[in-house]
């Protein structure tokens, strides 16, 4: 909407972004049509299409090279779009009355008049909005009216301008405005652009005395549920990393539903009024200004960028856009990470804004209070100092309130404890006095009490925090806080700014704590139920990605700001020492999960050793799965909850029983006597085959159930294939979300990329895999698969994936070849930088070189990696894939053709560089 002091019905030339004849020459536009045809109205239109095509070309160049010279003037942008359009529109008219269809002397009922409606009744258009026209008659149209509509739309159309359009008696407008919202808002904005001038002020007196008058509530309801509708489509959240600049939550269109009421309402023509109708302060409504600014400074990059009406920042977009308005990679941080953190924080302020707004609304009984406040408000009697107002906690003495700095927090103490959402005035009075949190505010014990309150006491400390941080008070009371608010990480793993994940990571615990993921969560809610120490875990969870968005480790430096902050939260100093370790190592228990393969007893002996008590164990399993799951819907899976859950266990295990009783021999006789029991109606003799044909690795790497699998398939192919025989079976394993694929064919080199490369053709992202070589020469190999959704794969896809694989495993279909068409990276995810690390570690496991491939993920990864470790004569032990996002990390156990691990540095580096040659090739090929 037009944040102008004045209104702007056809913007004048002094508030367009460069001359208005660089945008639009009219006297050279009239003079090219009025001498260039031959008055035939095919030719007509024919020059007339020409002409202005020209024009258009002309203007939208010279708006888009002064909007890249200055990005931020995009309210002169999106008026002279506006204004390029109205001369467009007027042109066509002009061409239309006077020289296809004049008319001398028009009566009543010829009269038409033509009106801009929605955003581009505002006149406010982004390089490639939609022109919304309404063509309004006094009575039925007429011959010469519907004449002169169709050869203006006709022009416009063949200018392949979208036009939409609607002809409609002044009648028509009221009875379709009362019966649908849409239709009304339209309206609400329309503007005379040409025509009978007269019927265009009937038409609006009309609709004010018989449509909009007396129905105030009825419509600011009605944007209000509209607004709600669209932001749960978009996703209900502020801070989705891929934001939708107009509809989504705190875009373009929540600032327009506001100047849309308060038109309705207050019968504003334009936004700066909100100020004298005591709506916004002066600063609010500068706010207000700012952030429309930035909004359509931003949708207007995007049209240009994109060639069309795209309004969604996706991840490729944003890397452009940022480099379009100026913003520079510094101080460790990519120029697009700080453009859309100023995006957020843009956003939030419209929260801000509309909290404040639908306040007054509510105050005036314009709006109903919200449902919830009313069904389920605890009646519990206020603390002095406080008043419930129109449903919300308010603030009866503002200077009194203002005199304790410690009532700054103890407002939202009161909210949680009354279950009461706090009146926006209290919210600006916080706002506007954040100075009052003072280093010695800080350090008040009693407000480092009340804080840790906010945290522990009330069962629902997000509430708390979230408003404190969208008001500015979690930053001004925690100073090293505020560089991650409205931090985005620009990748595909995280879907909400660091502020908000660290929220979200609470909202999860605070949920365990409640007991409502007990059956989803059985580990980490028998931990709480246990009892740990809370005032531990919570400043841990608060504090954990703090150190994020600097050139240093964000876990090394998040523990040694922790030495500063926690103290000054009230922990103790055996406390501190405790949060500053799980800080630091708090994503230790997640790799060692994802990134080793937990079967190998060196990884749990080593992860007990680092976590050394069964406290650290505890509070760091809790934490770790609040961690994950606050990343974003859909990352916690029971893949990662089945790693999780046996890593727990057995480091609980050792640490109870000793490290020695995780050993391998212990493992393999377990194994053993399982699978006997398991193999019912086995003779004796295909029994004692199967239990001597393995090596002690595969007996302690794999779960009965794998060992059953593998026997049958075995027997199987022992009767009737003999070597060449290939046996598979498919199986959903539903506790992992995965398909347990299990493969037994006559061993040979590069078994495991040839398993990689069939997998990969169907589409099957490997999680987890390993490989086993009998001792009378059969590969015995696991993968463990899922789908693109990261699920595993419906029954009905198995017998195809079956035919496929096999296909692939005897010869016929060449991988190496099929991969390079179904090796893609999709464009919107080409924009993310992910470095390549390779490292090789011969301490990890007992007898293997673990070596671990950080790098950009693709689906035909896995496949060049393993056939370039073939192709240097690598055996491949097993395999452990752990993604996130646009990120892999592959972690190949692997041995020397001689079965030794690679000590020699030569070596190693001889291997890393053919990984790395691999890579860049494979990226090539992908991106190409």
């Amino acid at each position: 909407m037009n944040t102008d002091t004045a209104p702007a019905r056809n913007p004048a030339p002094d508030t367009l972004i460069c001359p208005a004849d660089d945008i639009f020459d009219r006297a050279a536009v009239d003079a090219a049509l009025d001498g260039g045809h031959s008055g035939a109205p095919g030719d007509l239109r024919k020059l007339a299409v020409d002409v202005l095509g020209a024009e258009i070309a002309r203007g939208r160049a010279s708006i888009a090279a002064a909007l890249a010279a200055d990005p931020l003037r995009a309210r002169e942008a999106t008026h002279s779009y506006s204004w390029l359009t109205d001369c467009l529109v007027l042109t066509a008219y002009r061409i239309a009355t006077e020289i296809m269809h004049p008319l001398a002397t028009p009566t009543e009922s010829q009269r038409l008049t033509v009106l801009a409606v929605g955003g581009y009744g505002r006149g406010e258009m982004a390089p490639h909005s939609d022109i919304d026209l309404l063509f309004v008659t006094p009575y039925k149209i007429t011959g010469w009216a519907e004449s002169v509509i169709e050869s203006m739309l006709y022009i416009l159309w063949d200018l392949r301008l979208k036009v939409g359009h609607a002809s409609r008696t002044i009648r028509d407008c009221l009875r379709l405005g009362t019966e649908d919202f849409t239709i009304r808002t339209a309206l609400l904005e329309n503007r005379w652009l040409t025509g009978d001038e007269r019927l265009a002020a009937r038409l609006n007196q009309r609709l004010w005395n018989d449509l909009f008058s007396g129905t105030e509530r009825e419509f600011t309801e009605a944007k209000l549920e509209e607004r709600e509708t669209r932001h749960e489509k978009q996703g209900g959240q502020r801070y989705m990393v891929e934001p939708n600049v107009k509809e989504g939550k705190g875009g373009l269109r929540d600032l327009q539903s506001l100047f849309w009421i308060a038109k309705y309402v207050y019968r504003v023509p334009y936004a700066a009024q909100l100020v004298t109708h005591g709506l916004f302060t002066e600063d609010e409504f500068d706010t207000f200004a700012e952030a429309e600014n930035f909004l359509w400074a931003v949708r207007c990059q995007l049209h240009l960028i994109t060639g069309r009406p795209n309004d969604k920042l996706t991840f490729d977009l944003q890397v452009e856009v940022a480099e379009r308005m100026g913003y520079e990679d510094r101080a460790g941080r990519r120029g697009v990470e700080i453009f859309m953190q100023d995006y957020f924080r843009h956003a939030t302020a419209v929260g801000d804004l509309t909290r404040i707004f639908l306040s007054k609304l509510e105050a005036a009984h314009v709006k109903s209070q919200p449902l919830l406040q009313r069904l389920f408000r605890r009646k519990r009697k206020l603390k002095d100092g406080y008043v419930v107002l129109h449903g919300r906690l308010a603030i009866v003495d503002e200077a009194a309130f203002l005199s304790d700095p410690l009532n700054l927090l103890r407002v939202f103490e009161e909210a949680l404890r009354t279950g009461l959402l706090i009146h926006p005035d209290a919210m600006r009075l916080v706002t506007a006095h954040l100075d009052l949190i003072t280093e010695e505010v800080r350090n008040d014990p009693a407000a480092q009490k009340l804080f840790l309150g906010l945290l522990l006491k009330h069962g629902n400390p997000e509430r708390a925090l979230r408003r404190m941080n969208e008001l500015g008070v979690l930053p001004a009371f925690i100073p090293e806080f505020e560089p991650i608010v409205a931090m985005m990480q620009f990748n595909m793993y995280h879907h909400y700014t660091v502020d908000e994940h660290t929220i979200q990571c609470i909202s999860h615990l605070a949920r365990i704590e409640r007991g409502e993921l007990i059956e989803e969560l059985p580990i980490a809610s028998s931990i709480l139920e246990k009892g740990v120490n809370r005032r531990i875990l919570y400043v841990a969870l608060l504090l954990h990605d703090i150190g994020k968005g600097r050139s240093e480790d964000h876990s090394i430096l998040g523990a040694k700001i922790v030495r500063k902050v926690a103290p000054r939260l009230g922990l103790k100093p055996r406390e501190v020492d405790t949060v500053e370790w799980l800080v630091r190592y708090h994503l230790l228990m997640s790799d060692m999960a994802q990134k080793r393969d937990i079967a190998d007893p060196r990884t749990v002996r080593d992860f007990a050793k680092a976590v050394q008590v069964r406290e650290r164990l505890d509070l760091l399993c809790v934490l770790t799965v609040c961690d994950i799951r606050g990343v974003g819907p859909g990352t916690w899976n029971n893949w990662k909850a089945s790693l999780l859950r046996a890593l727990y266990r057995q480091t609980l295990g050792a640490m109870e029983n000793g490290l020695e009783d995780i050993n391998r021999e212990q493992r393999g006789s377990d194994a053993k006597r399982n699978l006997r029991k398991a193999l019912t109606g086995w003779d004796a003799k295909d029994l004692k085959v199967e239990l001597a044909r393995h090596y002690p690795p595969y007996w302690q790497g794999l779960h009965v159930t794998a060992h059953v699998i593998f026997a049958n398939l075995l027997r199987d192919i022992d009767r009737e294939d003999g070597r060449d025989g290939i046996g598979i079976d498919l199986h959903p394993d539903e506790d992992r979300d995965a398909t347990r694929a299990c493969f037994v064919m006559a061993d040979h080199p590069g078994i495991f990329s040839r398993l990689a490369g069939a997998l990969a053709l169907v589409g099957a992202g490997v999680v987890d895999a390993r490989t086993y070589t009998s001792k009378d020469g059969f590969a015995t190999a696991v993968f463990w698969i899922q789908d693109g959704e990261g699920h595993p794969f419906e029954d009905e896809r198995l017998p195809r994936l079956r035919r496929t694989i096999l296909r692939t495993l005897r010869g016929e279909v060449a991988a190496q070849d099929a991969i390079k068409t179904r090796d893609k990276i999709k464009k919107r995810e080409r924009a993310f930088r992910v470095p390549t690390h390779i490292t090789f570690d011969n301490e990890g496991s007992e007898i293997y070189t673990i070596i671990e491939v950080d790098t950009r993920d693709r689906p035909g990864l896995l496949y060049d990696l393993t056939r370039t470790l073939a192709e240097g004569h690598v055996y491949i032990a097993s395999a452990v894939i752990a993604t996130f996002g646009e990120q892999v990390v592959d972690t190949f156990y692997v041995k020397d053709m001689f079965g030794l691990k690679f000590y020699s540095e030569a070596k190693q580096k001889s291997l890393e560089a053919k990984l790395r040659a691999a890579i860049t090739e494979g990226v090539k090929r992908a991106s190409g």
